[in-house]
């Protein structure tokens, strides 16, 4: 493999399945050098419950890459569990001049400023895993966007964030993993809002959509509106629960109903069209006489446990506030957007036009078309965040040393919306893990590097704040209780 261009390494601790892309950055061109995923072991609701069993699928992932790449993988991003994540509203206010126009620099020194004073009520337990800014007031003008306020003159600037709150110690765990392989964590990410800006176009953001990803053990959802993401969560149902469904109504072991689920598996058994009148016999393997199994009791079993999934998408959707902005209605990902006529069953629950989305081609990726696929969503996000943040190399040739490392002083004071925790530090430091900007600038090193040696360092800015309270609306609130129960 030539190293001419900056590679980034992404791994995607799904509840399925764990997926390692490789990629090469030159300049605004970018190429996918390997897209690969197995089935996930010790994840549970997309975190990790077990780092040991976790690791040897990361492992053998890392393994593989190397061989066929022939590189080794010192850095990589990872993707932040999706359950068991709360948002809060954080406000903040700066007193200034004004016989000066707000800069971009007050804008950044705001949103800091009122992460750092917003406790959390639990800091030993939990911690910021990302926060958008909302809206932005000089006074007399409110509900600005961050570049309608950079320019105006006024005394007071004021913000409106939303702060999502996760458990420390799923990303504890996370450290655990690359510890073992000694890899270091270059960032973690809150997926979330890289997953839909590499599947929703401007137009889309801008005008209103809700982006919904089914995913193995969590269904999410994320609300846009004006170029914004308003609101974020997770439900902890999803293909599995489909999947256990079929195994306990048919009788059958869970590879075999997992395999008819995305083969014949659909919504709306009266629209199934041609394999609506199939029957599928699986063998027992015995003398037992084999299973039968309609195509039509099949999809029955799927419509009854998706339309609790979608009646708890669209609570979330209405407690979003935002319910009669989505213009462009719902854009379904995820493994489970591939079932027979998902997309159809929830217009016809909801109203709102549906599309299915995967990534669009913002990069090439010959050999690993799949990478496009709706399941993959998570991993081209993260990808496309990596190449637009400046996220350092994260390999090296085969037989060339480490990096030395650089020591970076920090002039002035960038950053963006969005923010999500980094993980450079060990399972032992995870006390002092601190917080970035998804979006940094990178600054000057000391000296001039070599090609090899060249690498980005942003400001580690803002401790964990936030505020305790997690909250599940009154329709939905059984379906909630007891699910963090099962962590050990």
């Amino acid at each position: 493999m030539g190293m001419e261009g900056r590679h980034i390494a992404a791994i995607d601790l799904g509840t399925s399945k764990t997926a390692l892309t490789v990629a090469e950055i030159n300049g605004d061109d970018m190429q996918i050098l390997y897209y690969r995923r197995l089935p996930s072991k010790g994840i549970r609701y997309s975190y990790v419950l077990n780092s040991g069993q976790a690791a040897d699928v990361v492992r053998t992932l890392v393994a593989d890459a190397e061989k066929e790449l022939d590189i080794k993988i010192t850095r990589t991003i990872v993707g932040m569990p999706k359950y068991s994540v709360r948002q809060e509203t954080g406000r903040g206010n700066l007193k200034r001049s004004p016989d000066k126009c707000i800069s971009e620099d007050e804008v950044n020194d705001l949103k800091r400023m009122s992460l750092d004073s917003y406790p959390l009520t639990n800091p030993e337990t939990e911690e910021i895993f990302g926060a958008v800014a909302q809206s932005f007031s000089s006074g007399d003008e409110i509900g600005l966007t961050e570049n309608d306020i950079i320019g105006v003159s006024s005394d007071v600037l004021e913000g409106n964030f939303k702060i999502f709150i996760g458990k420390k110690r799923h990303l504890h765990n996370i450290d655990m993993i690359f510890k073992e392989l000694g890899i270091d964590v270059v960032q973690k990410c809150f997926t979330p809002d890289s997953t839909a800006k590499a599947i929703l176009t401007q137009g889309e953001m801008d005008n209103g959509v809700a982006l919904v990803d089914f995913g193995a053990g969590v269904t999410s959802v994320t609300v846009y509106y004006r170029n914004i993401m308003r609101h974020y969560a997770a439900i902890p149902f999803g293909g599995n629960a489909v999947t256990s469904d079929i195994k306990g109504e048919c009788l059958i072991p869970e590879e075999y109903a997992e395999y008819i689920k995305k083969v014949y598996g659909g919504c709306m058994p009266d629209r199934l069209q041609g394999i609506g009148e199939k029957t599928l016999h699986i063998s027992s393997g015995s003398a037992a006489p084999d299973t039968q199994v309609p195509v039509k009791f099949l999809s029955e079993i799927i419509t009854a446990r998706m339309k609790e999934i979608i009646d708890a998408i669209l609570y979330e959707i209405q407690q979003s506030g935002f319910a009669d902005n989505l213009k462009s209605g719902i854009v379904i990902t995820g493994g489970g957007a591939a079932l027979i006529n998902c997309g159809n069953y929830i217009k016809e629950l909801s109203g709102y036009d549906v599309r299915t989305g995967c990534a669009r081609h913002f990069f090439s990726a010959s050999g690993y078309e799949n990478i496009y696929d709706s399941d993959a969503a998570v991993s081209a996000g993260m990808v496309l965040m990596a190449k637009n943040n400046r996220i350092p190399e994260c390999v090296l040739a085969a037989g060339e040393e480490a990096m030395p490392e650089i020591d970076i002083k920090i002039d002035g004071d960038h950053g963006a919306d969005t923010i999500s925790g980094t993980g450079e530090e060990t399972a032992e430091d995870v006390e002092e893990e601190e917080t970035v900007f998804d979006n940094p600038i990178p600054d000057k090193p000391k000296k001039e590097r070599t090609k090899k040696q060249r690498k980005v360092i942003w400001e580690r800015i803002s401790e964990q704040v936030g505020k305790a309270g997690e909250k599940f609306g009154g329709l939905f609130k059984e379906i909630y209780e007891g699910m963090d129960n099962e962590e050990v």
